[in-house]
């Protein structure tokens, strides 16, 4: 187990090649979907936040572990069949492509979800 990353490089630094390529992909997409995020560690994990964090993602054993929170995962069902899903998890095995598309789309509800439940709060 490495100790908490002080960075998204160095995060992404501890992994192979391969897997260095697949975390840099995802944080490449998750970058354009959300320019305004700020990409911070979380839980030991690279994130994109706002107001609250949107999505976490992380290298596994044998997948990437995309994790947009339970309301980003439930949200999709439909989309996500050809996936292993858990209460907040999406799992991309590392023997198949990035799904760019529905990263992009889950990662902007996720920030709509953010934004407005910062407007509710500051209604109160």
């Amino acid at each position: 187990m490495h100790p908490k990353p002080s960075s998204v490089e160095e995060y992404i630094s501890w992994f192979s090649p391969e897997i260095q390529s697949k975390l840099q992909q995802i944080r490449e997409i998750l970058k354009k979907a959300l320019p305004e995020a700020k990409e911070v560690i979380s839980y030991h994990m690279p994130a994109f936040r706002t107001s609250e964090v949107l999505v976490y993602y992380a290298a596994m054993k044998n997948h990437l572990g995309f994790y947009p929170t339970s309301s980003g995962v439930s949200n999709f069902k439909d989309l996500l069949e050809d996936y292993e899903t858990g209460k907040g998890v999406i799992q991309i095995p590392y023997d198949q492509e990035i799904p760019e598309e529905l990263i992009t789309q889950i990662a902007l509800f996720r920030k709509a979800e953010a934004k407005e439940k910062q407007e509710r709060k500051l209604k109160r």
